[in-house]
């Protein structure tokens, strides 16, 4: 009896179910879309995507949803074909309940605006990647990146330098310009005038930032801010600064063959750095004495050689005495 009075209720909301679910069908048949709904979940960061501009892409792309039955509109087809925009980051579209169709977007967030110079456009590039040409119509208070880019070097490598300067308020502040020689020569153009920095690379981010302070602290009040034309981290426990004027404008990279005493050369390991690892001490060889190089005479100036007078003549016969 317990068993017939179970599956009895069990067809019941089965049919209840499959009743349910007809009649919404034909209700999503009946009812048509009477409005479109946008909202921009990030519209306080940047302002240069609205509502409206959101409803006139989706006309330019071909879609009429308001007026048709709800059950006709391809929401899948609105959300890929607006996620192809180089305005938008994500796109969420649905018909609510009320028969409205709703569209959630988020617009792209620039994070560095790139100068490149096999580019005739200069574009936007977001924490993913994606492109967003640069128009007279909007402008983002973000770092500038210039260079040539190419396939295997190309502008969004730098994504993680910015995204870290991003995340301290120093460097944040301090970075204005980002500009690749090549991938082992990257320069920073700091917000205070006078000099450029070149990371190297970028690899070891946290270390060269760290001597970087390190020299803005110990060395930079005491010189001057100007004293210097490049300051380059590039090397491990080293800061190597080039003073201005000392080599054309030209050759502002140095190698470890250009350091010589007109450059001055910073070693930061007692600045709070992390320590060089210990180096078993040399023993100094000794040295055999230096022998002193003979002197050199000079040579004395011989005398030309004077004629040597003939000899004299065999002495005249005396003459003979008388006897």
């Amino acid at each position: 009896m317990r068993f017939i009075i179970k599956y009895s209720i069990l067809i019941i909301l089965t049919s209840l179910l499959v009743t349910g679910m007809m009649w919404a069908q034909g209700k999503a048949h009946d009812e048509v879309c009477s409005s479109i709904d946008v909202e921009v979940l990030n519209a306080e960061k940047t302002t240069f995507v609205t509502p409206d501009g959101i409803k006139k892409e989706i006309a330019r792309l071909g879609f009429k949803p308001v007026g048709q039955p709800v059950d006709h509109i391809n929401t899948d087809a609105i959300e890929s074909k607006l996620k192809k925009s180089e305005y938008l980051e994500s796109v969420d579209c649905a018909v609510a309940a009320n028969g409205h169709l709703v569209v959630r977007v988020k617009q792209i967030v620039p994070l560095m605006r790139v100068f490149d110079s096999n580019c005739d456009t200069p574009y936007y590039l977001n924490r993913y990647g994606k492109r967003m040409m640069a128009t007279s119509h909007f402008h983002a208070d973000v770092p500038i990146v210039q260079g040539a880019f190419t396939s295997k070097f190309p502008a969004s490598r730098l994504l993680p330098l910015i995204e870290y300067a991003q995340g301290d308020s120093l460097l944040n502040s301090l970075i204005t310009m980002v500009s690749v020689r090549d991938s082992n020569n990257i320069f920073i153009v700091p917000a205070i005038y006078g000099h450029v920095v070149n990371l190297g690379d970028l690899s070891n981010l946290n270390n060269k930032f760290d001597k970087l302070r390190a020299f803005y602290r110990c060395v930079l009040p005491s010189k001057g801010y100007e004293y210097y034309d490049t300051i380059s981290v590039k090397w491990s426990y080293q800061i190597a600064a080039t003073r201005k004027g000392w080599k054309p404008k030209e050759k502002i990279v140095m190698d470890s063959t250009d350091m010589t005493d007109e450059t001055d050369l910073a070693d930061i390991q007692g600045l709070n750095m992390a320590p060089a690892k210990p180096q078993p001490a040399a023993q100094p060889k000794p040295k055999a004495a230096a022998q002193p190089k003979a002197a050199t005479q000079p040579k004395a100036a011989q005398p030309k050689a004077t004629a040597q007078p003939k000899a004299n003549p065999a002495p005249a016969q005396q003459p003979k005495k008388n006897i």
